[in-house]
């Protein structure tokens, strides 16, 4: 279908993000737009205009007057806002341009409460209900999973971390104090790892999309959904390294200075700020460490799946899904 003059040509390739993402320069530009905390001040109205740009887009229909940075600029707004497979706009809290803000307080207050066993308890529950619904809202594929799994991955997970948590803040009692300020991290690694393939158990259980080259779904995979909930996991917890661990160093020398001695209310805010630096940087650049469209060999398959895609497909030897984030 050919564009009006002066309008934008319909080979634009939406459908996939505006860098290449084979590279990792090219995922973390990608990242640093989805992941980008101003997106969350936009209105339903302009959500929806981006929604729409982008439908009509796909449909074979250019908006009048727009310029291909603002095709793209729409896009990006559509993607912050709805799943990418299911097409539902992802609660507020659950989108990724929301991972700095929200992070950014949890974790400071984490490593801000870290002393008393009830603010521990508390910050945890906190930090995992949040994960929850970011591991919901960013789950891969459009399989529905019932409440009663999610009221059970939800409850393993933040018993999981809690537990953790207190467990390792007993076994630090008799070490130095900085030792102590590294307990929410390890929590929060260990949690990562429990809450992730919990809330994504419906994946495990049934599989996840895969698709050939062109988009095509080819039948389900539980390897590919492994591979893709691996790869998130890895990247949540290095996500968590430098604002779970840089952050308690320099708080450690600050709070020994008269500075903060004599203004102990600064430490908190100060912490606070601290993280959310480090999450501006950590987030988009650990989402990137691996491709959102993953690919794996179909020899990796499982046998049914292989034989299935040999038997229609023959020329296809590598397929692709979404990791989910």
């Amino acid at each position: 279908m050919e564009s009006k003059m002066g309008e934008l040509p319909l080979d634009i390739n939406i459908q996939e993000p505006r860098w290449d993402q084979s590279t990792f320069l090219g995922r973390a530009r990608h990242f640093f737009t989805v992941t980008d905390p101003r997106n969350l001040l936009l209105s339903a109205a302009q959500l929806e205009t981006s929604r729409n740009i982008v439908q009509n887009y796909r449909a074979g229909v250019v908006t009048p007057g727009i310029t291909e940075d603002q095709l793209w600029r729409a896009k990006y707004v559509y993607d912050s806002a709805f799943h990418p497979d299911t097409g539902e706009k992802v609660v507020l809290i659950g989108r990724m341009s929301a991972q700095v803000p929200m992070n950014m307080t949890i974790t400071g207050c984490m490593l801000t409460f870290y002393r008393k066993t009830p603010t521990v308890v508390f910050w945890q529950w906190v930090n995992q209900s949040f994960n929850a619904i970011v591991n919901y809202s960013n789950r891969s594929g459009d399989t529905p999973i019932t409440v009663r799994q999610l009221g059970t991955a939800y409850v393993s997970a933040t018993t999981g971390a809690v537990a953790t948590a207190l467990g390792l803040k007993s076994l630090t009692k008799h070490l130095p104090p900085l030792v102590g300020r590294f307990v929410p991290f390890a929590a929060v690694a260990a949690a990562n790892c429990i809450n992730i393939p919990l809330m994504r158990q419906r994946e495990l259980q049934v599989g996840i999309p895969v698709a050939d080259e062109a988009g095509q779904r080819l039948g389900y995979s539980v390897t590919a959904a492994k591979q893709g909930i691996f790869q998130v996991v890895i990247s949540r917890i290095c996500m968590a390294i430098p604002a779970m661990a840089i952050p308690p160093l320099i708080m450690d020398t600050l709070e020994k200075k008269d500075f903060l001695k004599r203004r102990p209310w600064l430490g908190a805010p100060l912490q606070v700020g601290l993280v959310g630096f480090c999450l501006v940087f950590a987030t988009p650049l650990c989402c990137a460490l691996f491709p959102q469209k993953s690919s794996i060999n179909v020899s990796k398959l499982e046998p049914e799946l292989r034989a299935q895609i040999h038997e229609q497909n023959p020329s296809v030897e590598v397929v692709y899904y979404n990791k989910g984030l």
